[in-house]
């Protein structure tokens, strides 16, 4: 009897054992990734920019409000959103109030598919299928039908409010202290919304720094952005993974990025150009699926220092 039982039972045990830390613990354990990246002129000071992606809001998630609020004791230099704020479209006024304190800082944002869409309950196992068959979000699959939309106008307009550089296919600049910084800034590939032949054409002149924004990071849009030659990308919508096996890493990236890039800092070579890239992985999930395992939610605080 032992014999017949125990193996089956011991693995339900640790499986149960296992969604109770992922559903219960992990994916409400905040970190603060902390990444230095050499893309200055020589000469000038260090920046310290803080990326917020993939908050996934939804109503009553008071520790993940006040966790966000507190960021702004990094005072950082400028702040940069890339998307997926929302996954309950109830959710912008908790959303704004838990941005509030970083909007009082100069900042950009482009916005992801959840922004403008509420999720819909989906067997996780599609995400395996769709990266064998090289099909995600609308690149490869049917339009979808019957989407819930988000009220991501209120959200818009909150943060261009507030001074923030809306970025969806456009070109923005921030102006610290007698540094300008120039951002170019693409809107979520994800759902094919991206234009890049409307920001096309490099860096602009006269600015201190230029940089890359874009909430999916599709090979299509690194590309593009590092042949035309910006040093730095900025990226979220992977999730890290999301549900990562130990020692191994993320088995998905919800894009056609490879995994070993899924999260943190990398590069991307195209064009006979290098530039770095980094994508967070996130500090939400969908509302449907809120577990994290090897994945712990993330913030990342950039300090930007000069090139060699």
């Amino acid at each position: 009897m032992r014999a017949r039982y125990g193996v089956p039972l011991t693995l339900t045990a640790v499986g149960a054992a296992g969604l109770a830390y992922a559903a219960g613990f992990e994916v409400r354990s905040f970190r603060l990734r902390r990444v230095t990246v050499p893309v200055l002129p020589r000469g000038m000071r260090p920046l310290r920019v803080l990326q917020v992606s993939d908050i996934h809001m939804v109503s009553g998630q008071r520790k993940k409000q006040r966790w966000l609020q507190s960021l702004a004791g990094l005072r950082p230099d400028f702040v940069i959103n890339t998307g997926d704020n929302l996954s309950d479209p109830e959710g912008v006024p908790e959303t704004l109030d838990a941005l509030g304190p970083l909007m009082e800082f100069p900042g950009a944002y482009v916005f992801g598919s959840n922004d403008y869409y509420g999720p819909k309950l989906r067997n996780p196992a599609r995400y395996l299928f769709e990266r064998v068959q090289g099909r995600h979000g609308l690149n490869g699959n049917a339009p979808v039908v019957g989407a819930v939309h988000n009220p991501w106008e209120e959200l818009r307009d909150a943060f261009d409010a507030a001074g923030w550089v809306g970025l969806s296919n456009c070109r923005g600049r921030l102006k610290l202290e007698g540094i300008e910084i120039a951002l170019t800034g693409l809107d979520d590939p994800h759902i094919k919304r991206d234009r890049y032949a409307e920001v096309a054409g490099g860096p602009e002149s006269g600015a201190d720094l230029s940089l890359a924004v874009v909430h999916a990071p599709y090979l299509r849009s690194l590309d593009a952005f590092v042949a035309d030659g910006y040093p730095l990308i900025l990226a979220g919508h992977t999730h890290g993974g999301q549900l990562c096996i130990p020692f191994y890493g993320a088995l998905v990236t919800n894009c056609d990025l490879d995994p070993d890039r899924v999260k943190g800092l990398s590069t991307h070579t195209a064009g006979g150009r290098t530039s770095f890239l980094h994508v967070s992985a996130g500090c939400g999930t969908n509302r449907y699926t809120p577990v994290r395992f090897a994945c712990p939610p993330e913030a990342t605080l950039l300090t930007l220092t000069a090139r060699p």
